[in-house]
């Protein structure tokens, strides 16, 4: 049984890792990609960047999700509860973000395309 415990112990500490550095090239691809578009006057930039990041913090999230198998005390408990909140919030805020620069572009298309009819 200890053996097993050590063995899920490994296998969660890579999965975190993992998680965390595919989070990590996310959210630094999609800043450069952000700066790219921002540079070329892209009207999609907003929306391109925020759609990076809420993938890149829900990578984030699931390795945050993996480190409570590992937890023990309440303090970590209480600590890792609060991360899991603040990178949910963020997520939240950003999938908010998107729907609403997708509604705005929604829009400006439907009136490009009736004034485009008259």
């Amino acid at each position: 049984m200890e053996q097993m415990h050590m063995w899920l112990t490994i296998i969660c500490d890579g999965a975190i890792l993992m998680f965390e550095f595919i989070g990590v090239f996310i959210l630094v691809v999609a800043g450069m990609v952000g700066i790219y578009n921002h540079i070329k006057k892209n009207p999609y930039t907003r929306l391109e960047l925020a759609k990076g990041m809420a993938l890149g913090l829900e990578f984030k999230m699931g390795g945050e999700i993996l480190r409570t198998v590992a937890v023990t005390g309440w303090e970590e408990i209480g600590m890792v509860a609060g991360i899991i909140l603040l990178r949910a919030a963020l997520t939240f805020l950003i999938h908010w973000e998107i729907k609403t620069e997708q509604r705005e572009f929604e829009s400006m298309e439907g009136r490009r395309q009736e004034e485009n009819n008259d």
